[in-house]
C-alpha cells in the first residue's frame, strides 16, 4: 500500500518516471532534499502557492507525546483564543512548505491549524534520494497506532495552546487522506475532508485496517474529494466506500464524495504538474463549508 502511495506522488510529480531510475532519484532529492522553495523551483513555481504569515503566529513546535518530541507545523490568527482546530495530514513526502502552506491558509480561515511530523520517530523524509530506501527504512516503519495516538497528543496540544477542543476537525492528503479517514472512526473530531486518500488495501501489523474497514463507525462525517484520473484508486473502490458508508453510522451515512473529471492524483498539490487549479480551488471552498456545516468553525 505505500508502495502504490509514493508511486502516485512520483507520477504526479516527475509523469514517466517509472522506465528512468535517474528520473526517479531526480524527483525524490527534489521532493525531499531541502525542503519546498527548492523542491518547487525547478518543477512548478510559476503556480505554487505562497500564502503570508502576516497576521499570524506560524511556525514549528515540539509536542510532547509520552516523552518523544514530536515536531510540527502550526498556524494561527495572532492574538486569539478559543480558535477551532484543524489536524493537516502530511503527504507520503512529509511535512515540507506545501503541508505547511495550507496550515497557514486555514489560519487565515480563522483556525489553528497543526500539521504534526507523523515520520519523526522512524526518520527525516529529506533525508532520502532513493525510494526503497525511503520505504524500507522510513515509511514502511509506521504503524497506523503511532500516527493515530500521536494525532491524539496534537489534539491535546492543541487544547493548551489556544485551541476550542469542542470544535476539531481533520484534512489530509494521500497517505494523509486515508489517516483522515481512519482518525474520523477514532479521534475527538467533528468532521474530516480526505483528499485522494486510498480506501482499500491489505491489512498488515502496521496497517490493520483501512477506511473500508472502518467506514461504517465513522463518529464524524467525511468529504471525500477524488480525481476522476487517479491511477491509483479505482472508482470501484469509492463505489465500495459510498456503499459501506450508506449502512453505516449517521455519521457515515452524512459523509460524501466529490469526484473530480479529468482530475488526476494530487490535484490540489499547487507545486505539481498534477494541480488542476478548478479543481483544487472547488474542493479547498468545500471542504471550509463542510467544516463550517458541521460545527468545526
Amino acid at each position: 500500500m505505500a508502495f502504490d502511495e509514493l508511486k502516485q506522488d512520483l507520477d504526479a510529480l516527475v509523469p514517466g518516471h517509472a522506465a528512468d531510475g535517474a528520473s526517479r532519484r531526480t524527483a525524490l532529492h527534489l521532493m525531499l532534499g531541502a525542503g519546498y522553495a527548492a523542491a518547487a523551483a525547478p518543477v512548478m513555481a510559476q503556480t505554487a502557492i505562497q500564502t503570508p504569515a502576516q497576521g499570524l503566529v506560524a511556525g514549528m513546535v515540539q509536542i510532547d507525546v509520552g516523552g518523544f518530541q514530536m515536531p510540527a507545523y502550526r498556524a494561527a490568527p495572532a492574538g486569539r483564543g478559543s480558535l477551532p482546530v484543524v489536524l493537516v495530514v502530511q503527504e507520503i513526502f512529509g511535512v515540507h512548505e506545501y503541508i505547511a502552506d495550507v496550515c497557514r491558509r486555514l489560519a487565515h480561515a480563522g483556525y489553528l491549524a497543526i500539521a504534526p511530523a507523523l515520520y519523526a520517530r522512524q526518520g527525516d523524509p529529506a533525508q532520502y534520494t532513493e525510494v526503497a530506501r525511503l520505504l524500507s527504512e522510513l515509511v514502511a516503519k509506521v504503524p497506523d497506532a503511532q500516527v493515530l495516538g500521536d494525532l491524539d497528543a496534537t489534539v491535546r496540544w492543541a487544547g493548551a495552546h489556544g485551541g476550542d477542543l469542542a470544535r476539531v476537525g481533520i484534512t489530509g492528503f494521500c497517505w494523509g487522506g486515508r489517516i483522515t479517514w481512519l482518525y474520523a472512526a477514532h479521534g475527538p473530531v467533528k468532521a474530516g475532508v480526505a483528499w485522494y486518500g486510498r480506501l482499500a488495501g491489505e491489512a498488515s501489523a502496521l496497517t490493520p485496517r483501512h477506511p473500508l474497514d472502518v467506514a461504517a463507525a465513522l463518529t464524524a462525517p467525511v468529504l471525500g474529494l477524488y480525481g476522476e484520473k487517479d491511477s491509483g484508486i479505482p472508482l470501484d473502490t469509492v463505489d465500495k466506500m459510498k456503499e459501506a458508508l450508506r449502512k453505516g453510522s449517521a455519521a457515515a451515512q452524512a459523509s460524501e464524495f466529490v469526484v473530480y473529471p479529468d482530475a488526476p492524483h494530487a490535484f490540489h498539490a499547487d507545486y505539481r504538474p498534477s494541480f488542476r487549479k478548478e479543481a483544487a480551488e472547488d474542493g479547498w471552498k468545500r471542504a471550509l463549508a463542510w467544516l463550517r456545516q458541521h460545527g468545526v468553525a
